[in-house]
């Protein structure tokens, strides 16, 4: 994010702002991370959603409530405001079968003003309450109606709904293959505020295949869900209310925010203690706008098993391990030879307390012998090639100004708003092509549909800029060894063409397609897809 910070300067208290150096006598000041001990508090794993029963056709059934509650992110912080779903941060864990139909009752209980600066001129915040949520089962293949279009929002209790809302029971048939997906909001022009004040959550799709490959399980089976934030000094959330300098709208969108602090299901730089054997650990980058590249401090190897949709056909021996936001990686560590030993996680692509994620401490007695495996082969993938794609889209992903002369990130030359021009038939293999046009990566997010990455390409930007035409400057990439699996969402690169390939299948209706920068997303960078018969 280099250059998002250059261009648009200080628009983020949690990248430049100048900090006194500390001594250990100094208490802890939220908004100084300095000052903040790392390591101290033990990583909490959420808990898992219980359904309140069985409807008639025996599928479970659950209430899930958002609602405001304390929550304290540092044993030496104040409790701070949250929202939750249930009142927790992180949300509870979904633990589904694969082909078993659940349903959801989402309720609204938040109070009626929101914790953060809300800008009104943004799509969706111009002529709508300013508490209102959906929520989105981030890569579930789901019909229409369940999926949490951006404007099938709904307030407290119900009382006023979006224009594409349609019902207060979502159904989800999780026909699709074991995989780690999320939940969060998902509403129209303040998706960034929402899921920034904690309205995130894990959604696990189980598959027998798991158990016959003797992955660890259980306890030794661990979602981590990592974000950044900032904290005011009485350890409320800080989230900017303007860029600097100021745009003429107030409060205004920013063009991307950057903490400085990490979180990890809820607890700032925590400590795992762990045995000396195999865990799985569900990594999810949930933040705004931050991608990392996690990495032990040590240099030491670790396994990935999966990728945002399920399994990988075999593990892949890493060193490093990128996640754009919204991204997930299924890995396993094996903890075995450093007995007595602690671990440091570490992000590389920042420096400082933003280079630290957690510790692990192998400090547990091992309890049994660890029976669990990285096998050699994980599962089948089906093939998906070009040459089965019957159609193909050259998509722009691009940037202008808004009427306040902000920076605006679009696709396809396109505004939320604008007439759709996704319309993909039932069934049909496609190819997109994202042309990345900006100086930064994008992390793109397709609902409905996991799809598999061919390759990214160099083309030459100036004579793209000027008569539209891709020259090509480099033989085409293959995706990294990590991608090669199902994937939601693609990291499309600068100064490159990314082409992924999907079918639209099982489902027809309303869909979108967007950034999942979520700065970018609720500033017009998202467009609507139509799968019809």
């Amino acid at each position: 994010m280099t250059y998002i910070n250059c261009l648009y300067g200080n628009f983020n208290k949690g990248v430049f702002s100048l900090q006194k150096p500390t001594s250990e006598k100094t208490r802890v000041d939220p908004s100084v991370p300095e000052t903040i001990p790392k390591f101290v508090d033990e990583l909490p794993i959420p808990p898992i959603a219980r359904p309140n029963r069985h409807v008639k056709e025996k599928h479970p059934y659950y209430e899930i409530e958002m609602k405001e509650a304390m929550h304290r992110f540092h044993k030496y912080f104040p409790a701070t405001t949250v929202w939750g779903y249930d009142g927790l941060y992180p949300g509870p864990t979904f633990h589904v079968n694969k082909d078993e139909t659940i349903k959801v009752k989402w309720m609204n209980h938040l109070p009626s003003k929101h914790l953060l600066p809300i800008d009104h001129s943004l799509h969706g915040a111009s002529h709508a309450p300013d508490v209102r949520t959906v929520v989105h089962v981030h890569g579930a293949h789901v019909a229409s109606d369940s999926d949490g279009h951006p404007d099938a929002w709904f307030t407290p209790n119900f009382k006023i709904t979006g224009e594409t809302f349609k019902q207060k029971v979502y159904e989800y048939t999780n026909h699709q293959m074991g995989s780690t997906l999320w939940y969060h909001d998902h509403s129209l022009g303040i998706t960034r505020l929402n899921v920034y004040a904690g309205l995130a959550g894990f959604y696990l799709v189980r598959d027998p295949l798991e158990k016959e490959l003797q992955l660890p399980m259980g306890k030794y089976e661990i979602p981590l869900m990592i974000q950044d934030k900032s904290f005011n000094a009485d350890g409320s959330l800080f989230y900017p209310e303007n860029t600097n300098p100021p745009a003429e709208v107030n409060p205004s969108v920013v063009p991307a925010f950057l903490g400085n602090t990490i979180v990890v299901n809820g607890k700032l730089w925590p400590n795992l203690k762990v045995e000396p054997r195999k865990y799985r650990f569900r990594m999810l980058n949930a933040s705004n706008t931050n991608g990392y590249t996690f990495s032990f401090e040590n240099g030491d190897p670790f396994y990935q098993i999966g990728t945002d949709g399920g399994l990988l056909p075999e593990p892949v021996k890493l060193n490093s391990l990128s996640l754009e936001p919204a991204e997930r990686a299924d890995i396993i560590i094996d903890f075995s030879t450093f007995n007595g030993q602690s671990l440091i996680l570490k992000n590389t692509n920042d420096e400082g307390d933003l280079s630290f994620i957690m510790q692990f401490q192998v400090v547990l007695p091992l309890l049994e012998k660890d029976t669990s495996e990285i096998p050699s082969s994980l599962c089948t993938v089906e093939p998906l090639t070009e040459e089965m794609s019957t159609k193909t889209r050259l998509l722009t992903v691009g940037a202008t100004t808004d009427q306040y002369n902000r920076p605006m990130l679009l696709l396809d030359h396109r505004m939320w708003d604008d007439p759709v021009t996704e319309i993909p038939t039932l069934n049909c293999v496609e190819t997109w092509k994202f042309i990345n046009t900006t100086p930064f990566a994008h992390p793109i997010h397709v609902h409905l549909v996991q799809f598999k990455i061919l390759h990214r390409r160099p083309f030459n930007l100036d004579r793209f800029l000027e008569d539209g035409h891709i020259q090509y400057t480099g033989p085409a990439i293959e995706p990294d060894d990590s991608e090669k699996g199902w994937k939601d969402t693609v990291r499309a690169d600068p100064g490159m063409v990314t082409s992924i390939i999907m079918r639209f299948e099982d489902f027809t209706g309303d869909y979108v397609w967007h950034c999942h920068i979520l700065e970018h997303e609720d500033h017009d960078m998202m467009r609507p897809i139509k799968v019809i018969e």
